[in-house]
């Protein structure tokens, strides 16, 4: 590699990595991606695109091929979340959900730069037995990405959205595609909204699913977000007969823990998993974390009446159970991206006067603190200078909203459509954060791609996804959680 630096150099110009590459595919290794047929690649580029030298990144590649003999000559590109989760984890998801598409069409999945094994700038911050149970969470959590940035031998300033989405086009080149259709969920609709218009005429049609536009100062919201959320939670479990009589004023139970939590109260607990007997500090601030990601799923949050009956009642081991299922998920995060992403995107244009109304929240500004304290010293990338503004193109646009979303909730959605004059809004009752996987809704998304348009919809059959019933015990719904001891 230095050789072919070196002549280079000497004949006057640099190779162009990417612009003018190909991407050679092979079978995936067993394993690595969770989907039949899947084959693998990476495409090298530029960390610095704008130089076009120094150091680069392999990015990962991979291509589900459609079933289809005759494939349409438009694949799907498919954006994941976070920011910070590599798209190759959405594979199940193109198994499932998204196998309809996968009929007509080649997903392609790219682990977008600095997530997955796409040079990822990986940071062990976010398991829930370590961070939820200290006495100082900010503190503990910025002293772990201090040390993780020591060791980077990224440039922190060049992962922004703007320059990943320019990586994706590349990608997109060297696969010999002229169009293609993007599916967005979470910060992946902000991946596909930039993606839209840095490159409108290569997209065909759009699928944004739980929306995190480039306009939003994302964690400002977060508080109110998930405070909509609980309060939608407390007054369906009011309305319920079976949760009111089991829980009576759950909310009020709530409040009351904390309260209790206010400051650092050690606890005893056995551990979910392990079986071993936990003592460990507790504050509000890891009961409120607690229950807002499990506000994200609809499934899960009908435990929280239960989880936070039992905590009240001095059982604090269904309270800990409650976020053992997002470990796993927490692991695929790469939080170095997370913070080149939100410390230039999004936590430097918020101001205090906006912040205030955190503490309004159950959240509260805790989550919020931490992100400027650690953004104050984190390296700060530079954006287009339209990049705050709405995106407004007119392709072809299915939104989609679950209605009980904690994080992206339904105005959000509704304010991204307004600017896109040909799209459709769909809310999703019954339904946390990500919309696709659930009931008709892959129907929806495959009938859409296919006609590239959202017009001729029928979107009726999602009015039939309810909230889950919320539990009245451990064994589920129906009876009461007096009739069961806590161990």
């Amino acid at each position: 590699m230095l050789i072919r630096y070196a002549i280079a150099f000497f004949l006057g110009a640099l190779p162009q990595l990417a612009t003018a590459a190909t991407l050679s595919l092979t079978p995936c290794p067993a394993g690595q991606i969770k989907a039949s047929g899947a084959e693998c690649g990476t495409l090298e580029v530029y960390e610095d695109r704008q130089a076009q030298q120094g150091r680069t990144i392999a990015l990962n590649v991979a291509v589900l091929p459609a079933f289809s003999r005759n494939p349409a000559p438009d694949p799907l590109f498919a954006f994941a979340g976070g920011p910070g989760m590599g798209s190759t984890e959405l594979a199940g998801m193109a198994e499932s959900a998204l196998r309809r598409v996968r009929e007509e069409r080649d997903i392609v999945l790219i682990d977008q730069r600095g997530t997955g094994a796409s040079g990822p700038l990986d940071c062990a911050i976010d398991d829930v037995d370590s961070t939820l149970y200290q006495e100082d969470p900010i503190g503990w959590v910025i002293e772990r990405l201090n040390a993780c940035r020591e060791v980077y031998e990224a440039d922190l300033r060049l992962y922004t959205t703007p320059i990943a989405m320019d990586d994706v086009d590349d990608v997109r080149q060297a696969l010999g595609y002229e169009r293609i259709n993007v599916w967005g969920g979470s910060y992946g609709t902000r991946a596909a909204l930039v993606y839209m218009r840095r490159h409108p005429e290569r997209v065909r049609s759009a699928i944004l699913d739980g929306l995190a536009p480039p306009e939003i100062r994302l964690p400002l919201h977060m508080g109110t977000d998930a405070q909509r959320a609980l309060d939608k939670l407390w007054s369906d479990c009011a309305a319920d007969a079976a949760c009111a009589t089991t829980y009576g004023n759950i909310s009020a139970k709530f409040d009351s823990l904390l309260v209790r939590f206010a400051e650092p109260v050690e606890i005893a607990f056995q551990h979910p998993r392990t079986g071993q007997t936990i003592r460990a500090p507790l504050r509000s601030y890891g009961i409120a974390s607690l229950v807002r990601t499990a506000l994200y799923s609809a499934e899960f949050s009908s435990l929280i009446p239960l989880v936070i009956d039992r905590a009240y009642a001095g059982d604090y081991a269904p309270l800990a159970a409650l976020g053992d299922p997002w470990e796993d998920i927490s692991s695929k995060m790469s939080q170095g991206m997370f913070y080149s992403v939100v410390c230039s995107e999004d936590v430097p244009f918020i101001e205090d006067s906006e912040k205030a109304k955190l503490s309004r929240s159950f959240f509260g500004p805790e989550a919020i603190d931490m992100m400027q304290t650690v953004c104050a010293s984190w390296p700060r990338g530079d954006l287009p200078a339209d990049y705050h503004e709405p995106v407004s193109t007119d392709h072809p646009t299915l939104v989609l909203s679950g209605n009980l979303d904690p994080v992206t909730p339904p105005r959000w959605g509704e304010s991204v459509a307004e600017h896109l004059p040909n799209a459709r809004h769909i809310v999703v009752p019954g339904v946390g954060h990500g919309a696709t996987p659930n009931g008709c809704v892959p129907k929806l998304i495959a009938q859409f791609i296919d006609a590239a348009s959202a017009a001729q919809l029928d979107a009726e059959c999602v009015q039939s996804l309810d909230r889950p019933l919320f539990f009245t015990s451990y064994t589920g719904y129906g009876s009461s959680t007096d009739e069961e001891a806590a161990p």
